[in-house]
């Protein structure tokens, strides 16, 4: 009614407001009730309503006027016909201002009518039903439930097609789908893979064909666009991608550019790295000067960087040191790759020296650290990447690794003792690392360097100074019952059981060269007591050879050190676990058919062959060790009798022909003999019955032939 014209001002707007409500609740007609909503519709769009003045508007309309108004198909006389429609979606615009609302299941079921105008031609009079509904689908994004609502009611194909059509507000749809790829990524490209790859197709033409500041604008929003899964590699598409990003870069790289353009260019570069390594730098001469340019812009920039008095102040630089340290991993990573390199040696050899400098840059940052900033992830991240370095590298730097140790060591026994929120952040990853099961596990990235280190003596000795050996008996035991606790024997080596993997090395560096630490620290006897109930479990566990072999042979070399322990003295575990050992090591030969002649030939066992790279020098040890047990223990003879090893041992070297074992093979086995024959009649008499005599003079055991002749 024309009584109820739209003042001009604000505060008559309110007033207006008023009656209209009124007139919504005592309407007695439609007509009645869509006059008063086209004016509620006028205030609403015509300034800012306080929380107060909308919630008001809800309580008078509820939804169900919206509702109907936006499934009406008839519109008012002389009106276009999507004029209920617009009505509607503005007061659920309206709604969607207050956060309780747009969680409202009411607005969540609206979600693929907001989806189908996005989609539909845009008219110049139904701009405002798309502004509305951007109003809408943003402020579903910030509720709890709202991101899984939008992507389960196919929201990411509706915005990637207004993105991609170029229609109205197409830049908002570009806004609202890097807000729900940063919440919900996988979730994303699990159901809407084909329209987020069409999206990365023509973000990457645009990003390789522009050559104004787009380009590093596009740099940003790259990285929102590039999966960890599934692998861009895999798919025909996703590899056109690729070249075409791998095609940018390198323009941008090899161009002179300002720090506020090199930065996002190197942030996309890492991005590309953690999804895909380094397939997407193509193989050859052009391939591998790029890669080298990445790497030593990486390094300049973390030592123009960390060696600065107050090196991360500046707004986001932790971030782009984060990226230069995944660049600087893969640097690493295509260094020792021998198999079709991507660098020659001349380029790794320059790259080996620059990538030192840079970690002499990250060891003096490291050094300046306060106890005040021991939570914060960027001391994570540069911790990890040194410890990639040191992993592979420790002849380089070795007096400043050797300085910094004490903190290394303190950094990761605070993370392990107290837990950190630190750690618990994504960390930069070239391999997926599932299954860590420790939040604050700084340690799993210094393992490998703590191996190589406790091989020498001074590293090894300020190690032992700054109590690490207690800490990483007490990581073992952790991660242990971290692998434990996983469902089934899963076959993928999850970073715990490399973790475990590594402790097992250090331990044994520790048994051979610092025998008196093992019997002294108490806390190695809780170690030796987890590796005697572990190997029983873990040796049927056939994914776990590997593991199995670590403990084994670190087992029965610990128990050579403190055979007069508690644990050790004719215990069931103490049984259990010799019984398991002999099994690992009885198990590993057998005879099979010799291709070249007709007799049969020494060779490794089939369930040992896909992991005997990495078992075969276990096994050597483990036997070595278990010869030198058998005088110790008056139970291992027994054990050996009930397993019946000596028997099938001596089968086998009856059968298979001489020339097929090697002098350490035969050096192993002769070892294990002696010692049964020296410490054991049933033994000696069970290697004579079986001919034992003959087969020790035909494979040269002079040591054992001695033994049985003796009386």
């Amino acid at each position: 009614p024309p009584s109820l014209a739209m003042a001009s001002d604000p505060a008559d707007g309110h007033s207006t407001l008023k009656r209209c409500l009124g007139v919504l609740r005592d309407a007695r007609n439609d007509s009645e009730q869509f006059a008063a909503l086209l004016l509620v519709t006028k205030v609403v769009k015509a300034g800012e309503l306080d929380a107060k003045t909308r919630r008001q508007i809800f309580d008078a309309i509820g939804f169900t006027f919206p509702n109907r108004l936006l499934t009406s198909r008839q519109p008012p006389a002389g009106c276009p016909e999507h004029t209920f429609r617009a009505l509607g979606l503005t007061l659920l615009a309206c709604f969607c201002t207050d956060p309780e609302l747009a969680a409202h299941s009411q607005i969540l079921n609206k979600i693929p009518t907001f989806n189908d105008i996005l989609v539909s031609p845009c008219n110049p009079d139904s701009t405002s039903m798309v502004d509305d509904v951007y109003q809408c689908l943003s402020a579903v994004l910030a509720t709890t439930r709202g991101p899984r609502e939008l992507v389960t009611k196919g929201t990411v194909s509706a915005l990637c097609q207004a993105y991609l059509n170029g229609s109205y507000g197409s830049e908002r749809a570009l806004t609202l789908l890097l807000g729900l790829l940063a919440i919900a990524e996988a979730r994303c490209w699990q159901r809407d893979a084909p329209h987020l790859l069409a999206m990365l197709s023509k973000l990457s033409d645009d990003f390789l064909k522009t050559e104004d500041t787009t380009k590093f604008e596009l740099c940003e929003v790259l990285p929102h666009f590039i999966p960890l899964s599934p692998p861009l590699t895999q798919d025909s598409q996703g590899c056109k991608c690729l070249h075409r990003l791998y095609k940018g870069l390198a323009n941008i790289l090899g161009s002179k550019l300002s720090q506020s353009q090199r930065d996002p260019a190197l942030k996309l570069a890492a991005c590309l790295v953690q999804a895909c390594g380094s397939e997407w730098i193509p193989a050859g001469s052009a391939g591998s000067k790029f890669l080298a340019l990445l790497v030593n812009l990486a390094c300049v920039e973390i030592r123009l960087t960390l060696e600065e008095p107050n090196p991360l102040e500046v707004e986001g630089k932790k971030e782009v040191v984060t990226a230069c340290y995944i660049l600087i991993e893969m640097g690493i990573q295509e260094c020792l790759r021998e198999e079709k390199p991507l660098l020659e040696e001349m380029q790794k050899v320059q790259l080996m020296r620059i990538m030192e400098e840079a970690f002499g840059a990250v060891i003096f940052y490291l050094r300046q650290v306060k106890q005040e900033e021991l939570q914060d992830p960027f001391i994570f991240a540069s911790v990890r990447i040194l410890g990639a370095w040191m992993a592979e590298e420790t002849s380089f730097l070795k007096q400043e690794i050797c300085e910094l140790l004490p903190f290394l060591v303190y950094y990761a026994k605070k993370l392990f003792k107290e837990g950190s929120p630190a750690a618990s952040l994504p960390q930069p990853e070239l391999v997926s690392t599932e299954g860590s099961g420790l939040p604050q596990d700084a340690l799993r990235f210094l393992l490998p360097g703590f191996c190589h280190l406790t091989a020498e003596d001074r590293p090894r000795d300020i190690l032992i100074s700054e109590g690490a050996p207690a800490l990483l008996c007490e990581y073992f035991l952790h991660q242990w019952e971290v692998l434990t606790s996983q469902p089934g024997s899963p076959t993928p080596l999850t970073s715990t059981e490399m973790s475990l993997q590594t402790a097992c090395g250090i331990f044994l560096n520790l048994v051979v060269t610092v025998p008196d630490l093992i019997r002294r620290e108490k806390t190695f006897s809780s170690l030796m007591e987890l590796l005697l109930k572990s190997l029983p479990l873990l040796l049927p566990q056939k994914d776990h050879l590997v593991l199995a072999a670590n403990i084994a042979t670190l087992g029965l070399m610990m128990a050579r050190i403190l055979a007069s322990s508690a644990v050790l003295q004719e215990t069931q575990s103490s049984k259990d676990f010799f019984g398991a050992a002999i099994r690992f090591l009885s198990q590993a030969h057998t005879a099979q058919a010799d291709p070249g002649n007709e007799g049969l030939a020494a060779a490794v066992s089939p369930a040992y062959a896909s992991a005997w790279a990495d078992v075969r020098e276990l096994w050597f040890l483990g036997m070595q060790a278990l010869a030198g047990c058998v005088p110790l223990f008056p139970c291992l003879p027994q054990a050996v009798l009930q397993a019946w090893w000596l028997e099938s041992l001596s089968e086998f070297l009856t059968r298979v022909a001489p020339a097929s074992l090697d002098f350490e093979l035969i050096a192993a086995f002769q070892g294990v003999l002696v010692e049964l024959a020296r410490a054991s009649q049933p033994c000696r008499d069970v290697i004579l019955s079986h001919h034992g005599g003959e087969w020790a003079n035909l494979y040269g055991m002079a040591a054992l032939e001695q033994c049985l002749s003796e009386q």
